[in-house]
């Protein structure tokens, strides 16, 4: 009988940076603060004001700092940093069950102990949100011929909260499925290889290192993007059709596209809103 691997977080390797992260929610900030433009320490060294020295998970500059909860024992530290300096600028990131009962919601989300607007973040990750295409590379050798891949995605939403939600889950699933529809079990090309159309077909041809392609596509069936179908550019196009179908709170989109087993690409984009 063949054994189904099943991936742990223990098994994955988290790298921004040149730093090893130590889970999904790090990377999560890393790639946040990279987006933002945001230079970042990593596991920085902390005299409180008792000569204890601890290690905070983020500093960027200001003196601000960020701590990031994946256990019990990370809320315990959080909290008596709050407790023993008080003065300190920093908040906290985490899972919901550590640092906080809110609906029992299992999320990351962001808090401090102020009155002012809050940003957070969840991801939606569930076996149902994927999809099926086609795809030719033809400036990379191993994938220029025509073949495909069944890939699942993983959406990571950003913004302002109001009432303790960045975006109900069950609108978020079904907004992010309605846009997987839309591109399941197409063929991605880039339009520069377009030759031709008519009311129902493109026709596309290239030279690559497997010889000359000349392709009769059906429109129905074709997704024309405006470079290369990597998955990089995949993930890019999901935000561009997610970006207006979102609430006016969202202010940035990620998205995880897995193209087989640990292997994929995430891309991080903001979301401007027409007032």
């Amino acid at each position: 009988m063949t054994k189904e691997r099943i991936v742990l977080n223990s098994d994955l390797r988290y790298v921004d940076r040149g730093n090893l992260l130590r889970s999904r929610s790090e990377l999560s900030v890393a790639k946040m603060l990279s987006f933002l433009t945001q230079k970042y320490e990593y596991d920085v060294n902390v005299r409180m004001p008792d000569g204890q020295s601890l290690k905070i998970d983020f500093k960027i500059r200001g003196n601000k700092y960020i701590e990031v909860v994946d256990s019990e024992e990370d809320a315990i530290k959080f909290k008596n940093i709050r407790e023993k300096f008080p003065t300190l600028d920093i908040i906290a990131v985490g899972n919901s069950k550590y640092v906080s009962r809110i609906n029992e919601i299992d999320s990351l989300f962001f808090f401090d102990n102020g009155d002012h607007m809050q940003t957070g973040s969840i991801f939606i990750e569930d076996p149902t949100l994927a999809f099926d295409y086609a795809h030719i590379l033809p400036l990379v050798e191993k994938c220029s011929v025509l073949h495909g891949h069944t890939s699942t995605v993983m959406v990571e939403i950003i913004g302002s909260m109001k009432n303790n939600l960045v975006v109900d889950f069950g609108e978020a699933k079904r907004i992010i499925k309605e846009t997987l529809n839309a591109i399941d079990h197409k063929f991605f090309i880039n339009k520069k290889y377009l030759q031709k159309e008519d009311d129902m077909h493109y026709y596309v041809a290239f030279e690559g290192p497997k010889g000359y392609f000349s392709l009769q596509l059906p429109k129905s069936t074709t997704y024309m993007l405006s470079g290369e179908a990597t998955v990089e550019k995949l993930s890019s196009e999901i935000i561009k059709l997610l970006a207006p179908k979102m609430p006016q709170n969202v202010e940035a989109l990620g998205v995880y596209i897995y193209e087989g087993i640990n292997k994929g690409a995430h891309i991080i984009a903001g979301v401007k809103k027409e007032k």
